[in-house]
């Protein structure tokens, strides 16, 4: 390390150095320090002694990619996929399941106490019998690599497509339905859409598969408005998938990142699958929100139910209220359920799933929940109860005010997000709530993610 300047950091770009890995990062790296500088390696695990090769250093922390690996993690496992060392979906897959879940809860535990300050007990994570084959939808894009057309996932932090045949997290007619689009495709010369170039044809292969009904639904995301060749891959699909109900043009002539656009054309079947939850059915088209892994839903869901502890007698609001799962999940527990959504498309399906289960109890508002709460508030609705599921961003600041003033005697959060949601917790339990238990649920298994459930009661009411 001689040479450097004082203060700098003890680490240059393109050094080999030799680190012990002692933790995850958020997004599933691992975590050493050299000379007390941290360096994050992705496809590390923690115990692992590693020599990596620094490829950035910023002020705080430095990356690097892992050359050899010194002496092996008790925590390893062979990933189960092909694809793990190129990929940037699954970055976990090295691990053993039980230590996932593990590290999952520590991670919760140590980010709301750090950011939040939120000492509430942290329940270990629920996780998955077979955590495998979960996954309801994949957005896959394409894009052509030495003259023929390749379908997968992106590495990390690039538009390079990793050509995949199949995602082992994926139902397996989800994978089967993008394997015949890409076979179609190419057969058919349909030119994947260059991002340089903006010329060609199909940017996104979806697909989406139903675990109670076995149906399937393929949408094929474009770059411009006609489809070359329309007729005849439609024909091709019908033929060589079962279960298929649907085959879907959206079209999206953006230049930006967004995978889906405005605009839908069903060229052949139906434009939705049906699936069930908890004893409801759900119209799910492609560009529905809906859960990815239905089987831990219920589970998450349950818990939510059970957090909110209704008796029947309960008006309650579910903030951030998508297509409405949620809302309707409990409306068969309580008087009323009333679900606030931005998004006008959501709203419609909220409403329409509502009608298709015979549900009556359920009303959905379409706007920003800080401005359509305080207007039901007036109209003489009451939040006995208050149900939140917000983006990873969190709560705007606004509509926690919002909550707070609207005063329910109990909060149910639900986050994607360990780091908005200690600070919203921490705001919340400044105001008047008490964080009684989290409930971390292993939504997405193999990978970083995990989703959390919050019981927070009034503190006169506890």
């Amino acid at each position: 390390m001689s040479g450097k300047k004082a203060g700098a950091p003890p680490l240059r770009r393109g050094e080999t150095v030799e680190v012990e890995i002692t933790d995850l990062s958020h997004d599933g790296e691992g975590v050493g320090r050299v000379g007390g500088f941290t360096l994050f390696v992705p496809q590390t695990a923690p115990g692992d002694l590693v020599e990596a090769r620094v490829i950035s250093v910023q002020k705080t922390y430095a990356r690097g990619l892992p050359l050899a690996v010194k002496r092996y993690s008790r925590l390893r496992v062979e990933p189960a996929c092909r694809h793990f060392a190129r990929c940037g979906g699954c970055r976990l897959q090295h691990l053993q399941y039980e230590a996932q879940l593990r590290l999952k809860q520590e991670r919760v535990r140590e980010v709301l106490r750090r950011l939040g300050q939120v000492e509430a007990p942290v329940l270990p994570v629920i996780g998955m019998a077979d955590p495998w084959g979960y996954r309801n939808k994949a957005q896959v894009p394409v894009a052509a690599e030495n003259g023929r057309l390749v379908a997968g996932f992106f590495e990390p932090r690039s538009h390079r497509v990793v050509d995949m045949d199949s995602c082992p997290i994926q139902h397996p007619a989800g994978n089967r339905v993008v394997q015949a689009a890409r076979e179609a495709l190419e057969e058919l010369h349909i030119a994947p859409y260059d991002e340089k170039t903006h010329r060609g044809a199909v940017r996104h292969i979806l697909s989406r598969a139903s675990f109670s009904t076995g149906e399937v639904l393929l949408t094929l995301v474009t770059a411009q408005e006609k489809l070359p060749h329309a007729a005849r891959l439609v024909e091709k699909l019908r033929t060589s998938l079962p279960g298929l109900v649907g085959i879907v043009q959206n079209i999206n002539t953006g230049r930006g990142n967004t995978i889906l656009g405005d605009r839908e054309v069903t060229l052949w079947g139906r434009p939705y699958l049906v699936e069930a939850l908890g004893g409801l059915t759900f119209h799910v088209s492609s560009r529905s929100f809906f859960q990815v892994n239905p089987k831990q839903t219920e589970v998450l869901y349950d818990k939510v139910l059970a957090y909110t502890g209704l008796t029947g007698t309960e008006t309650v609001f579910d903030l951030y209220c998508g297509t409405g799962t949620i809302a309707l999940y409990l409306a068969r527990k309580t008087k009323t359920v009333i679900g606030v959504e931005s998004a006008r498309e959501a709203v419609r399906d909220a409403r329409s799933n509502a009608k298709l289960n015979r549900i009556n109890n359920a009303l959905f508002f379409e706007g920003r929940a800080e401005e359509v709460v305080p207007r039901l508030l007036e109209e003489g609705y009451r939040a006995d109860i208050i149900v939140v599921d917000p983006p990873r961003k969190g709560c705007e600041p606004s509509l926690l005010q919002t909550i707070i003033a609207a005063a329910p005697r109990r909060l149910v959060y639900v986050s994607c997000n360990p780091a908005t949601l200690a600070r919203d917790l921490q705001i919340l339990e400044k105001s008047g709530y008490r964080t009684v238990e989290v409930q971390p649920v292993d939504m997405f298994p193999h990978t970083s993610h995990v989703e959390t459930v919050v019981l927070m009661p009034r503190v006169e009411w506890t």
